[in-house]
């Protein structure tokens, strides 16, 4: 086999879906982009049922053979399960399988670990990384196992699992304290926006949205935008001048997706806090797709979960021109004269000037706030003074 041919079949996946009752036949195509995303090539897929899964092999004995018998015929690199897989099952699947087994978090993993850019963005996907294979050490630390048998790495009774553990707990503590200081960095440059009363709008939806495209629209720039899940990682902050108001500052943010690894929540949190702080939310969503209605709970839950449920939204329905080719956009309000809802193309531009008006009255609303705040926080140092002095002449 001559050496593109090994390259072709390093990256060849079977993926395996088992419907537990759901019926969800958009989760197994979410997988596939997800695939290929990860620059690998589907070359089979094996469906099937259960009621539960099996404690031991997730689709148990007569599956295996059946994923077996293909792999035998593809000669497929790896099996990708669109569940989670624990770490006894991983290892199991793998022996049976022999071959490389992974989970869609896995998967999702090592998007992420392709795509992170900056040096806060790897740092996080690292953490991620390493706190989710720290349950699969039972299978081997793989990338210490050059380290085995140093001098001076075991202490005495030492085995090589608790070298590796050992070893993993010490990257993720560095890991975190190093975060811990980027995250104060931020925090200091979020109070530095807000002394200068700069409104902050982040830019959040389900993942290849077209968060990117409109986002480059709105401050011509040119951060990375594909029809790719997770094409951003990086949070990009830039200025954009509204006219006869101001600066604001706007923020692009690594899309959602179900079912996203806790762990990666966890280790993106700093980077999520852009969106915590934010004045207001643009909610992005692909307007063509088919489970749009899924994916604004998707991404709804997601911020709940980090605390951001309760920041204003406006929804953005994108990509009308797959919709209704021509259509100049339009938008929508609630009852009480907000604008709640903008259909727009961020592709072609049709209905952003909608966009510009619901930023331009957010702009006018959060100004007022401030200025009432000012006014509440004056009124009550006032009132302390004169508490204060009254006391004295007592």
């Amino acid at each position: 086999m001559n050496h593109d041919a090994k390259v072709a079949e390093n990256n060849t996946a079977i993926l395996v879906d088992i419907d537990f009752g759901r019926n969800d036949k958009e989760s197994l195509d979410e997988l596939k982009e997800l695939a290929r995303s990860d620059q690998l090539s589907v070359i089979a897929v094996v469906e099937g049922a259960r009621k539960q899964p099996d404690s031991a092999t997730f689709i148990g004995k007569g599956k295996v053979e059946e994923v077996r018998q293909i792999l035998e015929q593809v000669r497929a690199a790896m099996v990708i399960f669109n569940h989670e897989l624990s770490p006894v099952q991983q290892r199991n699947l793998s022996e049976a399988l022999a071959c490389h087994v992974i989970d869609r978090t896995s998967l999702i993993l090592d998007i992420f670990a392709r795509r992170a850019k900056s040096h806060e963005g790897k740092l996080q996907v690292e953490l991620a990384q390493l706190e989710y294979l720290s349950t699969r050490l039972v299978r081997g630390w793989t990338h210490l196992e050059r380290q085995k048998g140093g001098i001076g790495l075991r202490g005495p009774g030492e085995t090589q699992l608790e070298t590796d553990r050992r070893l993993l707990a010490k990257r993720v503590k560095f890991l975190k304290e190093k975060l811990a200081k980027l995250k104060q960095q931020w925090n200091v440059q979020r109070r530095a926006r807000k002394r200068s009363e700069i409104m902050s709008v982040s830019i959040v939806g389900y993942t290849n949205a077209g968060k990117s495209t409109l986002f480059n629209r709105l401050v011509r720039s040119d951060t990375y935008a594909a029809d790719k899940l997770f094409a951003t990682l990086d949070t990009t902050t830039r200025r954009l001048f509204l006219p006869e108001r101001g600066l604001i500052v706007i923020s692009d943010t690594v899309g959602f997706i179900r079912d996203l690894p806790h762990t990666l929540v966890a280790a993106f949190r700093a980077t999520l806090e852009e969106t915590i702080r934010a004045d207001l939310l643009l909610h992005v969503i692909d307007a063509s797709g088919s489970s749009r209605d899924v994916q604004i709970n998707e991404v709804n839950k997601l911020l709940q979960e980090i605390g951001a449920d309760a920041i204003p939204q406006v929804l953005i329905l994108n990509k009308i021109d797959l919709v209704e080719p021509g259509s100049p956009g339009n938008y929508m309000r609630d009852e009480y004269g907000k604008i709640t809802k903008i259909h727009l193309s961020a592709r072609t531009g049709a209905g952003l000037s909608y966009l510009y008006q619901a930023l331009t009255e957010a702009f006018d609303q959060n100004l007022s706030r401030l200025k009432q705040h000012s006014a509440i926080s004056v009124s009550t140092k006032d009132n302390v003074s004169a508490t204060f002095i009254n006391n004295e002449k007592d």
